[in-house]
């Protein structure tokens, strides 16, 4: 049986002459790193989605991931249908026992909507 996993990713950060900095890059590229030197926090990039929200965004996508609908998501959790609306729409907090309810649907962990 396959099952997903998570890969851990690290960032490390070095201090040395700017000169040796591609040379630096080009000796780990081979062990595979990654250069995102030129990249943007998501943040910057999503400004509307803030920490209140973004459970709810998971929440909707991790659904519609599965082919559910916020009834049938319902069904399968005993959470009431206005109330997986509201979380969608960032006007509920996800408590931990309701996030577990949904790992177990959705198929996610948990802490993702927390």
């Amino acid at each position: 049986m396959l099952v997903l996993t998570k890969k851990r990713h690290i960032e490390i950060r070095f201090i040395g002459p700017q000169d040796k900095k591609s040379e630096a890059i080009s000796a780990l590229k081979p062990l595979g790193f990654v250069d995102v030197s030129d990249s943007v926090p998501w943040m910057e990039c999503f400004p509307e989605l803030d920490e209140q929200s973004l459970p709810g965004v998971v929440l909707a996508g991790a659904r519609a991931k599965e082919g559910l609908t916020q009834q049938r998501l319902s069904e399968l959790t005993g959470i009431p249908q206005r109330h997986i609306s509201e979380m969608e729409n960032g006007r509920r907090p996800i408590g931990r026992d309701i996030a577990k309810r949904l790992e177990r649907a959705l198929k996610v962990g948990y802490k993702v909507f927390l």
